[in-house]
C-alpha cells in the first residue's frame, strides 16, 4: 500500500505542475484587443525602458527563454506576436533575466555557469549508465567509478535546478512583477492574473527540483547495494 501512495505522490510531483501551469498559461492567452502591442513589443520596449543595450527580441521554436551569451530575449511566436495576457507577462519574465544579466548578479551568474557544466555532465551521464554493466564483467570496481560519474553528472544537474529556483523568482517577483506595476501597464485585475501566471511558472522548477532529488537518491540507494 505505501508503495501505491508513493507512486500516486511521485506522479503528482511529476506530472501535477506541468498541467497546471498549461491551465494557467491557456486560461490568459486569449487575444486582448485593449491591449496596445503584442508580448514581443512589450519586450522591446523593456528592453527601452530599462536601456538594456545590445539586448536583442527574436523568435524561437525551443520555448521562452533569455539566452546570455548573444544577449537575446526568445519567445515562441505565440508569445512573440500575441496581444494575451501570458504573452505579455511572460516577455516580461524573460526582460528580468536580461536584467539580472546586466546588473551582473550573482546568482544569475552562477546559473548560467552551472548550466554549461550540466550540459556537459548530461552527455556524459547516459554512456556512463551504459557502460557500467559492460564494465562489471570486466572490472567490479571501474564499473562502480563509472557508476559514481554518472550520478554526479546528476548532481551537478540537482545543483543547478537548486539554483535555478530563487534566479526565476527574482526574475518573476523581483523583476517583472515591479516593472508592470510601476510602469501600470496592466488592470489591478489583470495584475491578478499576472502574479498567478509568474507562480504558475515557478512551481515548474521546484517540481524539476523534487524529480532530481529523487532521481539522484535512487541511483544512491542503488550504489549503496
Amino acid at each position: 500500500m505505501i508503495w501505491i501512495l508513493a507512486f500516486v505522490l511521485v506522479l503528482i510531483v511529476v506530472v501535477g505542475p506541468s498541467q497546471w501551469v498549461k491551465w494557467v498559461l491557456k486560461r490568459y492567452s486569449a487575444e486582448r484587443a485593449d491591449f496596445p502591442g503584442t508580448g514581443g513589443d512589450m519586450a522591446r520596449h523593456l528592453i527601452t525602458r530599462l536601456e538594456l543595450g545590445g539586448v536583442q527580441v527574436e523568435e524561437t521554436e525551443g520555448g521562452d527563454h533569455y539566452d546570455p551569451s548573444s544577449k537575446t530575449v526568445r519567445l515562441t511566436k505565440d508569445k512573440l506576436d500575441g496581444r494575451s495576457l501570458t504573452a505579455v507577462v511572460v516577455a516580461a519574465h524573460e526582460v528580468g533575466h536580461a536584467l539580472q544579466d546586466h546588473l551582473g548578479e550573482a546568482s544569475f551568474k552562477l546559473r548560467s555557469g552551472l548550466a554549461v557544466f550540466s550540459y556537459i555532465f548530461q552527455k556524459i551521464a547516459p554512456a556512463a549508465l551504459i557502460a557500467a554493466p559492460l564494465l562489471a564483467v570486466w572490472n567490479p570496481a571501474i564499473s562502480r567509478w563509472a557508476f559514481m560519474a554518472a550520478i554526479g553528472s546528476m548532481l551537478v544537474s540537482t545543483l543547478v535546478s537548486l539554483v535555478t529556483l530563487p534566479v526565476e523568482w527574482n526574475a518573476s517577483f523581483g523583476k517583472a512583477l515591479p516593472i508592470l506595476q510601476s510602469g501600470d501597464y496592466l488592470s489591478d485585475d489583470d495584475m491578478r492574473g499576472a502574479r498567478r501566471i509568474l507562480f504558475a511558472a515557478a512551481m515548474t522548477y521546484v517540481a524539476g527540483s523534487l524529480i532530481s532529488l529523487l532521481s539522484v537518491g535512487a541511483w544512491l540507494r542503488m550504489l549503496r547495494r
